[in-house]
This record gives C-alpha cells, sequence and structure tokens, in this order.
C-alpha cells in the first residue's frame, strides 16, 4: 500500500535524524515545542513532532496534565488579533473578512495538533493522547476546550471517506483477530475457539471499520447473525452449534448482536451508523434472501432507572415500580414479574428522557440510526451484565429499508421514538 510505503520512509528519516542528537544535548519539552511550532525544516518538525510524543507518552498522569494545562493557556487565539479581524469583519463584513476571522480566532493548539501528526504513527499517539485527556476531564473541566479541538480534527481526519470496511474472518490476521477478542465490549469473547463460533460458520459474519492511520487497528466492529426468525434471546445465538452445511439460500433475517468501539480516544466520533448501513448493502448484495435487518440489543441503563425516582412519571408507572419491587422479592413464580417487567423495560425505552433524546445510549444509537423498537424479550441474556443491566431483558431494533430516513429525521426533530403496533398495548400513558 503506496500509504504504508511513504510512512515506512518517513520513519526512516525521522530515525537517520533523531541518530543525530546525543542523549546529553536531548531537547526539552518546551525547546520541542519551539521547533514545531518555528519556521524550520519539514524534515526538523517531523523530528520534534516525534520527539514530542515518545517524550508525552513516557511522562505521568501529573506530567501529562501538566502538557494539557499548557496547550489550554498558552495555545489559545491572540486575544488582539482577534479583536482587528473581528472589526474588519464588522465593518466590511464580506467573505474574506469572514476568513480572516475563522483564521484568527482558531486556537494555536489545532495547529500543534496537526504539526505533531505529521510524524510517522502520529495518529496512533494522539488517539492515545485523547485517552489520557479524557480520563483528567472530570477532575479538570477547565481542559474541554482542548478536548473540544481534538474532536475538531478526529472528525474531519476519520470522516467516513478515509474508512475501510472490512470483513473479519478466520483467514484475518492474528493480530487483528486478538484485537477483536479484546475490544469485544457486549458479550465476552472467552477464547479462540469463541471467536472462530462467530466468525466463521457460514451464517456468522463480523465486519469491521479501519483507518489506513491506524495498522491493524480496528475502529468499530459488528458481529452478525443470519437465519430465518428474528432471534428473542443471546443464548440461541452465541450458543447455536451450526451444522457444516446450510443452505444459505434461506436466510431472510440478519441480526446485528454486538457492536464495539474500539477505540476509547475517539468518543463522540461517529463511526456506527456508517458502519451498520454499509453492512447492510454488503449483506443484501451477498444474500439476496435477507429483507428483515434487526438487532438484538441490551438495555445498559434499566436498571439504573428503574431504581430512580422522578417527580414527572405518572402515578401508574410508579406504581409499576413498586409492583415489579414486590415481585423481585416473592417466591411466587405466578406473581406476573415478566409481564410487568417487558412493561417497564419498553416504557423506560419509550418515555425516559436525557434531553430530548431517549435517556439509554443504546437506544438513542440505533433509534438515531432510524431504525424503529420491534420487540422487548425478558429472559434473553442470563449473563452476570444482563442481570445487572436489566434483569435478563433485551430488545430488537427492526431496520426498515423503507422507512429509516423518516425515522431519524423524525428522532432528529422530535426526539419520537417509532416502535411497533405490538408494543402499543404496553405504553402507559404519562
Amino acid at each position: 500500500m503506496a500509504f504504508n510505503r511513504f510512512q515506512d520512509f518517513l520513519g526512516g528519516l525521522v530515525s537517520r535524524q533523531r541518530a543525530l542528537f546525543s542523549s546529553n544535548n536531548a531537547p526539552s519539552i518546551d525547546e520541542l515545542l519551539a521547533d514545531l511550532m518555528g519556521n524550520t525544516g519539514e524534515v526538523s518538525a517531523i523530528v520534534a513532532a516525534r520527539e514530542l510524543l515518545d517524550m508525552y507518552a513516557a511522562l505521568d498522569e501529573e506530567g501529562k496534565l501538566a502538557i494539557f494545562t499548557q496547550m489550554e493557556q498558552n495555545y489559545n487565539a491572540e486575544p488582539a488579533s482577534v479583536k482587528l479581524a473581528y472589526d474588519n469583519f464588522a465593518a466590511t463584513p464580506n467573505s474574506a473578512n469572514l476568513n480572516g476571522l475563522y483564521r484568527t480566532a482558531e486556537p494555536r493548539r489545532l495547529e500543534l495538533l496537526r504539526r505533531l501528526n505529521q510524524t510517522p504513527d502520529a495518529t496512533h499517539d494522539l488517539v492515545a493522547m485523547r485517552t489520557d485527556l479524557l480520563g483528567l476531564l472530570k477532575e479538570h473541566p477547565e481542559l474541554e476546550a482542548v478536548d473540544e479541538n481534538f474532536v475538531h480534527l478526529f472528525r474531519s481526519w476519520f470522516s467516513r471517506g478515509f474508512l475501510l470496511l472490512e470483513n473479519i474472518n478466520w483467514s484475518t490476521s492474528a493480530a487483528i483477530l486478538e484485537r477483536i477478542i479484546r475490544y469485544e465490549a457486549v458479550h465476552a469473547i472467552k477464547d479462540w475457539k469463541d471467536l472462530r463460533s462467530r466468525i466463521d460458520p457460514p451464517n456468522r459474519r463480523c465486519f469491521a471499520f479501519f483507518h489506513p492511520a491506524l495498522t491493524d487497528e480496528p475502529l468499530i466492529f459488528v458481529e452478525v447473525a443470519l437465519g430465518t426468525d428474528i432471534p428473542g434471546s443471546i443464548n440461541s445465538i452465541l450458543e447455536d452449534n451450526v451444522d457444516d452445511v446450510i443452505d444459505t439460500t434461506n436466510f431472510t433475517t440478519a441480526t446485528f448482536y454486538s457492536i464495539s468501539n474500539c477505540q476509547p480516544g475517539l468518543k463522540n466520533i461517529t463511526f456506527g451508523n456508517f458502519l451498520i448501513k454499509q453492512v447492510v448493502q454488503e449483506l443484501q448484495s451477498e444474500f439476496p434472501s435477507i429483507k428483515n435487518f434487526v438487532t438484538l440489543s441490551p438495555v445498559p441503563g434499566f436498571n439504573r432507572w428503574l431504581q430512580s425516582t422522578d417527580d414527572s412519571e405518572s402515578d401508574t408507572l410508579t406504581t409499576l415500580k413498586t409492583e415489579f419491587a414486590d415481585a423481585e422479592n416473592s417466591p411466587d413464580e405466578t406473581n406476573g414479574k415478566p409481564d410487568i417487567l417487558r412493561k417497564l423495560v419498553f416504557n423506560y425505552l419509550a418515555q425516559a428522557r436525557r434531553d430530548k433524546y431517549p435517556a439509554d445510549p443504546v437506544a438513542r444509537f440505533h433509534l438515531g440510526n432510524g431504525a424503529m423498537l420491534h420487540n422487548v424479550h425478558t429472559d434473553a441474556d442470563h449473563s452476570e451484565k444482563g442481570l445487572q443491566q436489566a434483569y435478563g431483558c433485551m430488545v430488537n431494533y427492526l431496520y426498515d429499508l423503507r422507512y429509516i430516513e423518516r425515522n431519524h429525521e423524525l428522532y432528529v426533530a422530535e426526539g419520537n421514538v417509532g416502535y411497533s403496533d405490538k408494543l402499543k398495548s404496553l405504553l402507559i400513558k404519562s
């Protein structure tokens, strides 16, 4: 690949130039920053960027905090220049002056990050750098402006046009397969045998997005089960012992049962909506018989909501929560607990809000992509995580290709939660 050959060339160039520095004369971070942001030659800037990134990686948390603090305090735009540019635009509000104002108002740390990214493997290091920054934000909210600058650049660097979709199968490199095992965030992969059962059988698929600047590093991946029915239990997928011979022409349903983001440093950089839509196209091309595209999804926020109180909730919903608590503590197995639980899960997804959108993060993702709530299943996930999050409940979201755009527009504009007619009887009026 031409990109990799060019990276190798730059890497060799940087190594040769760095060898000229003796350990006794190694520049300080401040000196390297001055070199990087000054009018030095391109090779010197690339070497300085690599030195800076390596020095940063070796710092402890306190040292990394000092770097981010320096970026926040010393790499802003120049106020006097911004005022002058604004006055020019206010006096003559044309495109040229608007562009001048935009350039002048841009924080210098954006250019710092761009220059850091010109050295080999820098994108990987900068993603790791933002992971560190995210860990510091809770106690240092003043660094949020720095994080916004990372997000601004990452959204450009990781835009859809740069992403590569790959089918992950048993012939994929071991380095990538190891990362799939490690990054699986929904249903843990126990071992290599478990991994093979998810990617090798004829009724299983796994797709991942990659970026050319992150070698062998998936950004996000989705696991898919192919069949003839919409599943209501994760065990029916994970414990399915598939025969070697399957008539793949009979597949009518593709179920997305696990979607995992792999890079914490790319939080809030959108990949999932592109991934699902492109995977649907891939599956339609390979299996024209597939007409149903659904998920089998967890409900990670349900238990927290169930234990919470909200004065805006209807008396009926509050009473139903109490009934569930009583049923949970009752030894009577005919106490209607599954029916109460199903109704509660549906109303949590349909009514619990953060801002104007659903409170549940998985619901926000799929509904925002244009899916609709299709069904709610109790006794669907017996894992410890599934029981803790939602008492074993899972949900099908349906991607009806005829209505995806309509559903997406209604969701964005109104926070609308679309759901199938079969669920209407579960709705509790607020």
